[in-house]
């Protein structure tokens, strides 16, 4: 048997291995049928390796929530598939198991792969030639969306038809305008997650080409250097945390800390910002920051309990009174961005003299020079989709769920995310015609009962973390997108198999994702709202953390994940804060302890535990 062949020969579990959790029996029922493995197609799913998307979905999904997983997924595969014609990489396939999302790229068969060249450089290549028109348009239709969003009402139905409607004629009820918003709710969601995508693809790519062009010149050239070339950007997806630094500098300038000493109580604080000689002053600005920036959660926005700092200032106030905090000891709160410019010119300069032909360094500088382009995308996206649009789609679903619930469907509030999408539309198919026949509708007698058992379920799948993957990995796992992002590279899932059997267990590797070595106490988060455990000087280890945990970067040393990749949100904005980083371990958020002493080598991929 050759080596190669060995190391294929562990596996992970196969989805019908793992156990179900406790009180989670009959959990595939409250999922659409297309997102569970099922029985007929066992031989052919267990041929495929899954891995678990952790980095976007890491927890349990609620019924309703699948929503995220399923558009997002789809869309990201409509422009590899269909728009853009991606030679070697197809869309992802996607499936829920025990509640949580897993994933399995399609490969391109190699016979086709060259008849999809010509279409790809063609559609490429004109969005690249058109990069800023393009993507000034993009921004335009996602503000529309969010403005549509936005209009959408869930008002409870009136006793009686308005006396102008029988006056006009109309001969309508008012109930067809429920379950149209209803309807067009859901459409402007898979819009969002349609435009989402029309640029990212693109934005690996543009980074991908310049990465396999540096790799060429430069075999024994460092990815983190490739990396180094195109940071140090202005990006959208950081203005919220530099709207808080600048608030923070203000509060300072005039005064206000004192203000500011229960961030808790959100109208005691602005009022008493208020009573203060200055504090008008503090007071506008602040209001000017939240539109559009405290459109901004503390999660991903792929979950409808995320929490945004438009609806809970709680959070974005404490981050406020933690900058004044340590601007009052004399740090420095501010991206270094000056340092970070200077390393990236510095490092595209020795590589640029490297090449003694003119021709070979133009190539250079054309394919940075696009990547550089291309890259804030990767990460601005985000705040316009995740965080912006997602905000008002949640904040609207949430109105919807209170009104169903204030007609007496639910038990709690947001019980509405217990339900699918579609059972939605039937539970207001039967509120309208319960209301419009004068009769009580079914669902108040149905829904609590049911919510109650599907509620036990959410909770007792959330008591098991998924698994990193499922099945057989393939001999060599080549999909770009899938190493760029995830950090699924051979070699790591060959180390998180141990299929050399000679791991040492005080070392966790992962992908070097941002430079520097560090050593510190580990502080474990898994949720959002343990964000304010952290303390300062700790190294963050988390499944994985969100763009938006920005705040407290100002605090660690380093940040250290499950999953994630060189272009991965954690990847990036580590290296934009100047932070050690390692992404892409599996482990470490299960097998490391609040506590623990550790050395975080950004350069090598390690995290070596020194002292329990």
């Amino acid at each position: 048997m050759t080596d190669v062949a060995q190391k294929t020969f562990k596996s992970f579990p196969k989805p019908s291995d793992l156990s179900v959790p406790a009180g989670a029996e009959g959990w595939e029922k409250i999922y659409p049928y297309y997102l569970l493995f099922q029985g007929n197609r066992m031989e052919e799913d267990d041929a495929k390796f899954w891995f678990c998307d952790s980095q976007h979905w890491p927890t349990v999904f609620r019924p309703f929530e699948t929503i995220t997983g399923e558009y997002a997924v789809k869309c990201l595969g409509q422009y590899n598939a269909r728009h853009l014609l991606i030679p070697n990489a197809n869309g992802i396939e996607f499936k829920i198991h025990l509640g949580y999302l897993y994933m399995s790229p399609v490969t391109v068969p190699e016979d086709q792969i060259a008849a999809r060249v010509p279409h790809f450089e063609e559609r490429a290549g004109y969005y690249f030639e058109n990069w800023d028109r393009l993507l000034e348009g993009w921004h335009g239709k996602i503000r529309a969306t969010i403005a549509e969003l936005e209009s959408l009402e869930f008002k409870r139905l009136p006793d009686m038809v308005p006396l102008e409607d029988i006056h006009s004629g109309k001969a309508k009820d008012g109930s067809e305008v429920l379950m149209e918003n209803y309807d067009r709710l859901i459409q402007l969601c898979y819009q969002t997650y349609q435009y989402h995508f029309e640029f990212l693809n693109l934005g690996y790519i543009a980074y991908l080409d310049f990465f396999n062009f540096c790799k060429q010149s430069f075999p024994n050239i460092p990815e983190q250097s490739i990396a180094a070339m195109v940071q140090g950007v202005d990006m959208d997806l950081f203005r919220p945390d530099d709207e808080l630094k600048k608030l923070a500098q203000l509060g300072v300038e005039l005064g206000l800390q004192d203000a500011f000493a229960d961030t808790d109580d959100v109208a005691g604080t602005l009022e008493r910002v208020g009573q203060t000689g200055q504090g008008e002053q503090w007071l506008e600005a602040y209001r000017e920051a939240q539109h559009p920036w405290f459109n901004f959660t503390v999660g991903n926005g792929m979950y409808g309990h995320d929490k945004y700092w438009i609806e809970h200032q709680e959070i974005p106030l404490g981050y406020i009174k933690d900058y004044m905090r340590r601007l009052d000891g004399g740090q420095q709160i501010m991206r270094p961005m000056e340092e970070l410019i200077t390393e990236r010119e510095r490092i595209i300069s020795e590589y640029r003299e490297l090449f003694s032909d003119d021709d070979q360094r133009a190539t250079f500088d054309a394919k940075r020079q696009l990547a550089a382009t291309a890259y804030p995308y990767v990460e601005n996206h985000n705040f316009y989709i995740e965080h912006w649009s997602m905000s008002v789609f949640w904040r609207k679903c949430r109105e919807l769920s209170r009104m169903l619930f204030e007609e007496g469907f639910f038990e709690e509030p947001e019980d509405m995310f217990y339900l699918g999408r579609n059972e939605v539309r039937d539970v207001l198919f039967d509120l309208v015609t319960g209301w419009g026949v004068g009769a009580t509708p079914t669902g108040p007698s149905y829904w609590p009962q049911e919510i109650r058992r599907r509620r036990g379920i959410v909770d007792a799948l959330q008591t098991q973390r998924p698994q990193m993957a499922l099945n057989t990995p393939p001999v060599e796992i080549t999909e770009p997108f899938t190493s760029m992002l995830y950090g699924i590279t051979t070699e790591q899932v060959n180390t998180w198999l141990d299929v050399d059997g000679d791991s040492d267990p005080n070392v966790i590797r992962g992908m070097a994702a941002s430079p520097g070595t560090v050593e510190g106490r580990v502080r474990v988060v898994t949720r959002a709202d343990q964000l304010g455990e952290v303390q300062e000087g700790e190294i963050l280890v988390a499944s994985v953390t969100a763009p938006s945990w920005g705040p407290i970067f100002g605090k660690i040393k380093a940040t250290v994940t499950d999953i994630g990749g060189m272009m991965s949100h954690a990847a990036i904005v580590c290296r934009e804060y100047a932070l050690p980083a390692v992404t892409g371990t599996g482990t470490a958020s299960t097998t490391l302890q609040t506590g623990q002493l550790v050395r975080v080598d950004g350069q090598q991929g390690t995290v070596t535990i020194l002292e329990d």
